[in-house]
């Protein structure tokens, strides 16, 4: 079929648009009187906190939202076309010919048994009636153009043979097959490292422009839309709150809401001590629960009682500005340019003695080369190489690097889940390297614990929330009766800021930052003095990214606990730390205070990862660095330093030097140390990254 003739309207016109969603006791509405435009080659971000319904506007515009959802009010239209109105063939045709959507986990939209290519192309083949030669160059010139290596292999390979990042980019290769009019993003580099989302964000940019393609970005990442989109729409509890530019949006807000979005996200210049993140008060309303009037009211800081919660309130357009409007009552009453009212300043926690020592630490694993039937020769996984470094009481350690650099491999073997091949690690001057959590005393248990990533699988879905605090004070033999205990449990509950009643919920109960809260409890049940917090926040949304950080400061400060963080966003780490150790394939590659790790001279590698980090402030202007090519595997490194196959600055280092020995650690200022063959007078040539312009 041929595409929908020549069109110069909106590429995609939601008016007013309304979806339920209906259950055997009632409607839920999901989403509510939502309107948005995207013009041609327009690429307009959705950007909301998750259960804010823009998941439900993109499957409205794909007219799936499965047989409990309806669009109860409101228009749809493609091309001017309304998509209710089409016959299911018409729909199908213009599903991915020309509408496509990629959505967050790439695994999900790639059938496992069959190779690449063929996958990409059955789409001109089955849209378009193309015969397989043409498909295949077809598919070939896409491959290339989402700048994958050896695109002839890639399109022989299954899925499971590429990286997260690699099978990311076959999905957006094979939205892009019938070069398509709308493409939709659903969140498309959750599951990707900075550094590949960098890269895959820059070829959406490239290609859109390559293409002539519209864009609906959905995102709660406001750094992410900054660098993609051209403008913004942002959503609060099924309703837009707030639509215009993004310099208009970022620059000039008009909604409490998109205010309080700002204040918890840590941009430059905010500081655990004197400038902390503001958290968003309360909770976000459930669908059969949101408040009369404004969805906001209940958090908002301007809330008028008989006003805010009276009616329906309408989106308004803000004066002196073209397309840019909001759903606020009192916007011409509120001085949206007033500084922030600080949160209390904070005491900086005095760094004591040293509680962990790590000493040229290594851990190999071997595994057989030919790993689906065991045969053949062992090859051996250096997972880390030579880790060495201490971290003192009350002190924030950040540990970061791309998956697969080794982190949580060295907390596993921190927490005793696996041994040290090599090397040692002290805990307040006690070997613990080779002695496995079976084998260590309730105390070395106690005193080092962890906080994981996704709160939802280290809860028992079976036992109430207190009755896990309760068995972790069993466990660690606090208390000399379950009454003890209880009123422990519940002081716990009250320094993780969580009402006492929740003793007695379910964890399904809970939403995601709940449960990280009641694992932080639990961390600290035996007043543990080394806590790993191991990508703590990452599942978590922005507002609520901003409590949790905040919760993990203060009981560190009462408590005195080290932390080690593990993470890959720069952003909360330069907010949090107070040491930050870069990791790279198993090496330590850059090690210093926040603060000069943060500003040059850098290691390359940590040079390319402060550039791929998105910022959500038009002030920041930004070096662009994109590492080429993925992380080379832990099986096979290269010879050499281990970063010298995406190094920038290899040419600057004389003999190929780089491709034959793996560098020294070189101490600069203060204790500063890099992992780099470059000379010094060179490192110290290297300019920021991130320059904050003057105003």
């Amino acid at each position: 079929m041929s595409k929908l003739g020549d069109y110069d309207g909106p590429i995609l016109e939601i008016d007013k648009l309304s979806i339920s969603f209906f259950t055997r006791l009632r409607e839920i509405p999901a989403v509510m009187d939502f309107s948005v435009r995207v013009q041609p080659g327009e690429a307009v971000g959705l950007v909301g906190e998750s259960g804010c319904g823009k998941s439900t506007v993109a499957l409205g515009v794909m007219q799936d939202l499965g047989k409990n959802g309806r669009i109860v009010g409101g228009t749809i239209k493609f091309k001017g076309r309304d998509l209710a109105e089409m016959s299911d063939e018409e729909l199908r045709d213009i599903r991915g010919n020309e509408i496509a959507m990629i959505y967050q986990e790439p695994m999900a939209s790639l059938n496992p048994a069959m190779k690449i290519g063929k996958q990409l192309m059955e789409v001109p083949m089955i849209h378009e009636g193309v015969d397989e030669k043409e498909a295949y160059a077809r598919a070939l010139e896409v491959v290339t153009d989402v700048r994958l290596p050896d695109p002839e292999r890639m399109l022989n390979s299954f899925p499971h043979q590429l990286s997260g990042g690699q099978q990311q980019r076959i999905v957006i290769a094979m939205a892009l097959m019938s070069k398509p009019s709308l493409l939709i993003l659903d969140e498309p580099t959750t599951a990707l490292d900075v550094t590949v989302e960098a890269a895959v964000v820059e070829l959406v940019k490239d290609l859109g422009k390559k293409y002539g393609t519209s864009m609906l970005f959905i995102s709660h990442n406001l750094g992410l839309v900054l660098e993609t989109c051209d403008r913004l729409c942002v959503m609060y509890s099924g309703e837009a709150v707030e639509r215009g530019s993004i310099e208009d949006v970022f620059d000039n807000m008009q909604h409490p809401y998109t205010q309080a979005l700002f204040r918890s996200i840590p941009l430059p210049g905010a500081d655990k001590n004197a400038r902390p993140l503001v958290a968003i008060p309360g909770n976000f309303p459930l669908p059969h629960e949101r408040p009369n009037g404004c969805n906001f009211g209940p958090r908002c800081d301007y809330f008028e009682e008989g006003r805010c919660d009276a009616g329906e309130i309408p989106m308004v357009n803000v004066q002196g500005y073209e397309r840019h409007s909001t759903r606020c009552l009192k916007l011409e009453e509120i001085d949206w340019n007033a500084p922030i009212v600080a949160a209390e300043v904070k005491e900086k926690g005095e760094i004591g003695k040293v509680v962990l020592k790590m000493d040229n630490l290594k851990k190999y694993y071997e595994v057989a080369a030919n790993a689906l039937f065991g045969g053949g020769d062992k090859k051996v996984v250096k997972a880390n190489e030579t880790l060495s470094f201490e971290a003192r009481e009350s002190e924030t350690l950040a540990i970061v690097g791309e998956s697969g650099c080794g982190k949580s491999t060295f907390a596993k073997v921190l927490m005793g889940l696996e041994t040290a091949t090599e090397g040692e690690i002290l805990l307040d001057g006690k070997n613990i390297e080779q002695t496995s959590i079976e084998d260590r005393d309730t105390q070395t248990v106690a005193d080092v614990q962890m906080v994981f990533q996704n709160p939802f699988d280290t809860l028992n879905p079976s036992m109430t929330v207190g009755r896990q605090i309760m068995r972790a004070l069993e466990i660690f033999k606090i208390g000399n009766s379950e009454a003890d205990r209880r009123n422990r449990m519940l002081e716990l509950l009250d320094l993780v800021k969580l009402p006492r009643e929740f003793a007695d919920r379910m964890p399904r109960q809970l939403s995601g930052g709940q449960k990280q809260r009641v694992g932080i409890a639990r961390a600290f049940a035996g007043g543990a003095r080394i806590v790993v917090a191991d990508e703590p926040v990452s599942a978590l949304d922005v507002s609520v990214q901003a409590a949790v950080t905040d919760l993990l400061m203060e009981i560190q400060r009462e408590e005195k606990t080290t932390l080690l963080f593990i993470s890959h966003d720069l952003s909360i780490v330069r907010y949090l730390s107070d040491r930050v150790m870069v990791m790279y394939l198993g090496h330590v590659v850059e090690l210093g205070t926040t603060d000069q790790v943060f500003s040059p001279p850098y290691h390359p590698y940590t040079e390319a990862l402060l550039s791929a980090v998105p910022i959500a402030d038009t002030s920041v202007e930004k070096t662009h660095i994109v590492l080429e090519g993925d992380i080379p595997s832990a099986m096979s490194p290269p010879p050499g330093c281990p970063f010298q196959t995406r190094c920038r600055w290899k040419s600057e280092v004389p003999g190929g030097l780089c491709d034959q020995e793996v560098p020294p650690v070189k101490t600069l200022a203060d204790g500063h140390q890099v992992k780099c063959h470059l000379a010094e007078d060179i490192l110290a040539k290297m300019e920021p990254v991130i320059k904050i312009a003057a105003e």
